[in-house]
């Protein structure tokens, strides 16, 4: 049964809209790719889903929970994480930090037993150092664990930016273009990281990126927006030769699928 839903969603900022009857559907276990031009409404879907804004219209439903009116608190506590494009790390604390913050949604013990710290606080407080232990490890971090997240390289603090999505322990990830700005060395990396998490943690990605190389050698299907509607759905092969997506791209109605989408930024 696929996963998450996303039913003729609308959303409107006073008179201008961002998207417009937009329906896709992630099927669990698969890697899931938006892209389209520069404001074809990439962000404000993932907005719209992780509860940083609510559809004018439609309805976002995840299993059985409905996110069209969710709170991103509660959106997280449904399984979804998000690693967002700008960096939304505390730059003056370390990896080690910033990774067991995020995962005080985990900690379910009063205000009394933190004051005592024993029985469930501090066997809770170990499990979670524990699962962050488990993700330094999974996205090699080690040797950076103890330095402030700010002297980090850019390509390892993006690193992290994942990396701290994935101690919330989510079934659906979403991320919002992970290799931007990277170099290539960097983007291989990612890419493996990306795989490793669908494969070998079983979390469903959605992932929004401007390398289309990318796109097509990782994505199992891809949607396509611009001007915030969605022209094409399909494997990578479908989509690449779509003549509506390669106009959207080039701006000419008729030119050659294959190279038309190969090194195109978003």
């Amino acid at each position: 049964m696929p996963q998450l839903h996303v039913e003729h969603v609308t959303l409107a900022f006073g008179g201008l809209k961002a998207l417009t009857d937009v329906s896709l559907v992630v099927p669990e276990g698969e890697i899931v790719s938006i892209i389209g031009p520069n404001g074809a409404g990439k962000t404000s879907l993932l907005n719209c889903i992780s509860g940083f804004y609510h559809p004018t219209q439609g309805r976002i439903t995840f299993g059985a929970h409905d996110l069209s009116r969710s709170a991103p608190n509660v959106v997280t506590s449904y399984g979804i994480a998000r690693a967002f494009q700008n960096l939304e790390l505390f730059r003056g604390l370390s990896v080690v930090e910033n990774l067991l913050l995020a995962r005080h949604t985990h900690l379910r013990y009063s205000l009394l037993d933190s004051l005592v710290y024993y029985g469930r606080a501090s066997r809770q407080e170990a499990e979670n150092r524990a699962y962050v232990e488990r993700v330094i490890d999974f996205m090699e971090l080690e040797a950076h664990r103890h330095h402030p997240v700010g002297t980090l390289a850019y390509g390892i603090q993006k690193r992290v930016e994942v990396a701290r999505a994935l101690t919330l322990a989510p079934q659906l990830l979403l991320l919002d273009e992970p290799m931007a700005g990277m170099n290539v060395e960097e983007k291989e990396d990612m890419v493996r990281f990306i795989l490793d998490i669908q494969r070998e943690q079983g979390i469903t990605v959605m992932l929004i990126e401007h390398d289309m190389g990318v796109v097509m050698d990782i994505s199992d299907r891809v949607y396509v927006l611009d001007f915030g509607l969605k022209i094409a759905e399909g494997t990578p092969a479908e989509v690449s030769a779509n003549p509506r997506v390669i106009e959207a791209y080039t701006g000419v109605a008729e030119h050659p699928p294959a190279p038309a989408l190969q090194g195109v930024s978003a």
